[in-house]
């Protein structure tokens, strides 16, 4: 079986939005209610198959608080693609975590440089998902050139599966292309 396709993936965001929720659904299926800290970062390996290809993907789960961005550095070194977490909640958090995704966007650009970036607008569940409006994010995925914008929920999985296979996906297409031309 083929082993040139493995991929780090970052997966940052402020804390509390989602971003160790949303791997463990993708990855294990599961949900935890209770609300952990990532002290410094934690990373899961998932395997997954593409037209026959093993993909090997390690997600890095970097804390969103201020306390460990000296670390960033490190944690971002070789990223293939990131992921930015916002939470939909109507209130200040939910609010500020918005705001905060150029913010991510700048360390992705100062640590990685350009690699495809896919934002998980994510707590869908504890929203009135009908009165959701998607211009903001809509405009900020277009003006940056982010790959994509999906509406998640760690806990009910909407969403979830869709939004990681986009960034596999286009991880697998770009480096087999590459592969291919060797």
């Amino acid at each position: 079986m083929n082993e040139k396709f493995k991929f780090k993936i970052t997966v940052i965001g402020d804390g509390r939005v989602g971003k160790t929720s949303l791997i463990k659904k993708f990855t294990k299926g599961s949900f935890q209610e209770d609300y952990i800290k990532t002290m410094g970062a934690q990373f899961s390996v998932y395997d997954k198959k593409i037209d026959g290809d093993k993909i090997k993907l390690f997600f890095w789960d970097i804390a969103g608080q201020d306390d460990f961005h000296f670390l960033h550095s490190s944690f971002f070194k070789d990223s293939k693609a990131a992921i930015i977490v916002y939470s939909l909640e109507e209130n200040e958090f939910g609010k500020t975590s918005f705001k905060h995704i150029l913010d991510w966007y700048k360390d992705i650009l100062n640590y990685c440089g350009k690699i495809p970036i896919v934002i998980f607008a994510n707590k869908v569940d504890l929203i009135d998902e009908r009165s959701l409006d998607n211009a903001n994010i809509a405009e900020l995925v277009k003006e940056h050139k982010f790959l994509d914008y999906f509406i998640t929920s760690a806990k009910t999985g909407q969403g979830v599966i869709d939004a990681f296979n986009a960034i596999i996906k286009n991880l697998y297409d770009k480096y087999r292309k590459i592969s291919s031309q060797l």
